[in-house]
């Protein structure tokens, strides 16, 4: 029981989470070839901070996800037990 409700769940999580990105994706697609902010972050060197801050931020998302992941094993672990 517990598998379907998780199959369920996912499959909900996968279709709103293309409802999402689609019109997201549409709108990238219309967009002109040279975005003109890019350019200017590049010539200054200023691209590798951006680039630096979006890999710290996904960095502490994915650890967090991690930790939470390990807390809720061990949760599940001791609800068996």
């Amino acid at each position: 029981m517990k598998n379907n409700w998780l199959n369920q769940l996912c499959r909900r999580g996968l279709g709103l989470l293309a409802a999402l990105l689609l019109p997201v994706l549409g709108a990238l697609a219309q967009q002109p070839a040279g975005p003109e902010m890019a350019d200017q972050l590049r010539q200054s060197g200023k691209i590798y901070v951006v680039v630096g801050v979006i890999l710290v931020v996904l960095l502490g998302v994915v650890a967090y996800l991690v930790a939470i992941d390990r807390k809720v094993s061990r949760l599940e672990r001791e609800l068996r037990d």
